[in-house]
């Protein structure tokens, strides 16, 4: 049943501009520029925003307190927390000798066998393979377009072995993806390249399912039709509802966030979704409209945290996007878009969403919202918005946030991915932000440099260690220490 306008109007009259329509998921932030500022353990800051050391206030406790420089230039950390390198493209090598393949992105952990943590690891990888000195092996039986470069790694961490194999290869440009409740990845292809386009012999924009545990389960991949064929950028599972969430980091116009409703009937499991017709299902796109029944048109008019969006969906006339792409279908007024929709993560009965930042082609300028969908409610609540970052190249504010994870310590993890210095930042309940990692690897020069971003921000399943990477030259990181519970602040 769709939530009309004049009912989620209604609603929002009687709670109170529809605020409380987003029940308790706890609000991440409290005003505009909220994530511009940085907080110390101490709790302490500067009139910028930015973290210094200090007298403890009543609200200390946030964070592990400052960065330290890393003598080997790779990560920054607070006192007593460590990483490890556990892939690192060129250098490290697979089980059947080739090298890591390199811009490692989206990452998620399973259980492995005897206490091993296995990640699947994505490889943003584009257009043809003599693009790239180190694409994803062409292993046999594993692979969808002989001429792509991209793909996924699993790999296997047991103390201090690691071992690495390829998961999927043969698909382009995989970004973030994201795990099911039945311990299997999806991987989703940012681009809507076909058959003939950069050298490609199949159509992509796909996504595929990769599973950790069993490597027979990926042999023959097959693309799931069924989720539509545009710029995937991640998506999650509804475990309750059997509902995927899918974003779409595109422009021109800008992109939308979509949910796939699986037929009567189906029920989810291992490769399950594999075995699904091409137009199984329904894939729509949402729309959004405020409390007093008006349509948004772009997430980006959002202002303030806390501003409550009615959700309806459309239906999406052609999934596979034969002649034009998915979000070309739409007329203005028939979907809601936004700039850079990134991340997602499931948690608190609903997903977080990540629009990265928006400019010119946006109705509004921001570097960075993060909402959060209740799909019991059909609301979709601001709960992070942050403001233009003047000075990206300074250290201090955030800015630009993508892959998203939620922390077992409370609050949020992301990852930045702006320019200039970046870093993995946590974000509680209440909203306050606080360094988690920063990146020192320069890839520039000592005139000019320049910093990857920070992708694949995910933690073990025993909620020890926080796997991240940095994105080029392609390097996951292990990071253990001190966690802690996070005070709403």
């Amino acid at each position: 049943m769709s939530l009309t306008r004049r009912d989620f109007a209604r609603q929002s009259a009687i709670t109170g501009a529809g605020v409380a329509l987003a029940g308790t998921v706890g609000a991440l932030a409290t005003a505009p520029n909220a994530l511009a500022s940085t907080e110390s353990e101490d709790g302490a800051k500067d009139g910028h925003g930015n973290g210094h050391d200090g007298p403890a206030h009543s609200h200390g406790g946030v964070g592990y307190g400052p960065l330290l420089p890393d003598p080997d230039g790779i990560l920054a950390l607070p006192a007593g927390f460590s990483y490890r390198i556990v892939t690192y493209s060129g250098r490290t090598k697979l089980e059947s000798g080739e090298f890591t393949p390199s811009n490692h992105d989206g990452t998620a952990t399973f259980d492995g066998p005897r206490g091993a943590t296995l990640l699947v690891n994505n490889h943003e990888l584009a257009g043809p393979r003599a693009n790239w000195p180190h694409p994803v092996p062409l292993t046999e039986g594993l692979v969808y377009d002989p001429a792509a470069s991209g793909g996924c790694t699993v790999v296997e961490v047991r103390g201090e072995h690691v071992a690495e194999w390829v998961g999927i290869a043969g698909t382009a440009t995989n970004c973030a993806g994201g795990h099911t409740p039945w311990g299997t990845w999806l991987t989703c292809e940012e681009t809507e390249d076909k058959a003939g386009v950069n050298g490609m012999t199949k159509d992509h924009g796909y996504v595929f399912e990769v599973d950790p545990s069993d490597r027979r389960a990926n042999r023959a991949p097959k693309p799931v039709k069924a989720l539509g064929r545009y710029a995937h950028e991640a998506v999650v599972v509804d475990p309750r509802r059997g509902h995927l969430y899918l974003t779409e980091d595109a422009a021109g116009p800008n992109g939308s966030l979509y949910r796939w409703t699986p037929p009567h009937g189906f029920r989810h499991g291992r490769g399950k979704l594999r075995t699904l017709a091409d137009d199984a299902g329904v894939l729509q796109a949402f729309k959004c409209f405020d409390s007093g029944g008006r349509f948004v048109d772009d997430l980006a008019r959002a202002t303030r945290t806390g501003t409550v969006y009615g959700v309806d969906w459309v239906d999406v006339p052609d999934r596979d996007a034969k002649s034009l792409s998915v979000r070309k279908q739409f007329a203005d007024g028939q979907v809601t878009r936004a700039r850079k929709l990134e991340g997602m993560w499931w948690g608190d009965g609903g997903t977080y969403i990540v629009s990265s930042y928006a400019r010119e082609e946006s109705p509004g300028r921001h570097d960075g919202q993060v909402w959060f969908y209740d799909p019991g409610r059909r609301t979709l609540t601001l709960k992070v918005l942050i403001g233009i970052n003047p000075d990206p190249s300074v250290d201090g504010a955030f800015d630009s946030p993508d892959n998203i994870t939620v922390s077992p310590y409370g609050g949020l993890v992301i990852a930045e991915d702006g320019s200039g210095v970046q870093h993995l930042f946590g974000a509680t309940d209440s909203g306050r932000t606080y360094p988690v990692a920063r990146n020192e690897l320069n890839i520039g020069t000592a005139e000019a440099p320049s910093y990857s971003e920070f992708t694949g921000v995910t933690f073990s399943p025993d909620g020890k260690t926080l796997y991240a990477n940095i994105q080029e030259p392609g390097i996951m990181l292990a990071i253990t220490g001190p966690w802690k519970r996070q005070k709403r602040g």
